[in-house]
């Protein structure tokens, strides 16, 4: 009963809360990536983001809110209204699909020009590393212009939602955003 209490009194003093936009083109893997990061679990027939997803996810003291965007064209201009305010925002690449990366690009620095965006972290996963033909940290960075944005911190990992390799990096860098 004491254990339960102080659990309850701990819980009201440090816990933390966090909000993350996922944002990226459509077929990145951003949903693949919640799921993984809430339940460990990854399915191979996911369906398309219809808008958005809320998923809470609490690791430690930290309970993520993971806003889960649609990344099809008729969505996109909904990217800037979930990622105001948030703690970080996680754009995700399909890292396998080099074709995809102007669009890419152009989406990102569009989204990070906004005055209300400003300052925001950004945490760039180039996903599907389990791929033989995905590009590398540092293909990523220059196919996405990484190095010339200056107003606000830019990290770059490459992960697999599939394998869930590097997961682990991402939680870290999202829970010190908390």
């Amino acid at each position: 009963m004491f254990t339960a209490l102080l659990n309850w009194l701990r819980s009201l003093l440090w816990n933390k809360q966090a909000d993350i936009a996922l944002i990226g083109l459509q077929n990145s893997g951003k949903t693949s990536l919640v799921n993984v990061l809430a339940a460990g679990e990854f399915s191979s027939s996911m369906i398309p983001t219809v808008g958005f997803n809320l998923r809470k996810v609490t690791k430690g003291n930290v309970t993520f809110k993971l806003w889960d965007i649609g990344g099809q064209p008729r969505f996109r201009s909904m990217w800037e209204r979930y990622c105001r305010g948030v703690n970080a925002i996680g754009y995700i690449v399909d890292s396998a699909d080099k074709d995809s990366f102007p669009a890419a690009k152009a989406e990102l620095h569009a989204l990070l020009e906004k005055p209300e965006l400003h300052g925001i972290p950004v945490l760039v996963l180039g996903n599907k590393n389990d791929l033989d033909n995905h590009a590398k940290v540092d293909e990523l960075i220059a196919a996405l212009g990484l190095a010339s944005i200056t107003n606000r911190e830019v990290s770059c990992y490459s992960v697999s939602a599939k394998s869930q390799r590097n997961i682990d990096l991402t939680l870290n860098w999202l829970l010190k955003r908390a």
